[in-house]
Formats: C-alpha cells, structure tokens, sequence
C-alpha cells in the first residue's frame, strides 16, 4: 500500500478524530472539568473511532488486521500519546490559562499525530 494513499487517509480520519477530541475537551473544559480530565475524555472518544478507521480503512492490506493484539499495541501506543499530550496541555494551561491551551491543542496532537503514523504504519497494525 503506497505511503501517499495511507497518508492522505491518515490525515483525513486524523482530522475527524481531532474535531471530536478537540469538541469534547473544550466542552468539559468550559463546564469546569479539569482540563487534563477533559483533554482524556477528548482523547478516548477520537481513539476509539480512529483505531476502527485507520484499520480498515488507512492500514488495511494483507499483511494488517484489526483484532486484540492490534488493539492492545494501540493502547500501548495511546497511553503513551496521551500521558505527553496531557502534560503538555496541563503545563500549557499553568503557563498561559485555558483559553490558550485550547488553541495550543491542534499543534500538540499534530506532532503527536506524526509520531502515532509512524507507530500505527509500521507496529500497531501489523500482523
């Protein structure tokens, strides 16, 4: 599967992820969640319909599947994002206030975003 066609899927559903996970951290947030409660909330509700997406759609192929291991490597993989997205909000909210960490939010998911492709393209999905 060529790397061009994996990576505009990629962007595509990474978006959608993105604008439910960015949606429900500024909402919890703005109803007075903590915003490193809110910003896991935001994250699970992207993963769960992410991991369905990019497996059968981004990542699919002969050599990929979608089942238990590959779940488990992908909560592997998200813990991992969300532990440094979550600190990095939390600090950005110390230093600057809410408001600002929702506008730094896009750029933290989106290095986050290239280093979870790498992951996803060449582990996560992987027989």
């Amino acid at each position: 599967m060529s790397l061009k066609r994996q990576s505009r899927h990629y962007l595509a559903i990474g978006i959608v992820q993105w604008l439910l996970d960015w949606g429900v951290m500024v909402g919890l947030s703005h109803l007075g969640l903590p915003v490193e409660a809110a910003n896991v909330a935001g994250r699970i509700s992207g993963a769960l319909l992410g991991f369905w997406l990019n497996g059968r759609i981004t990542f699919a192929g002969d050599d990929t599947q979608v089942g238990h291991r590959q779940f488990v490597r992908f909560v592997m993989m998200w813990l991992l994002t969300t532990l440094i997205s979550t600190f990095a909000i939390g600090a950005i909210d110390d230093a600057v206030g809410l408001k600002w960490t929702w506008l730094a939010k896009p750029g933290v998911e989106l290095i986050l975003g290239g280093f979870g492709f790498l992951l996803s393209r060449h582990w996560v999905y992987r027989r």
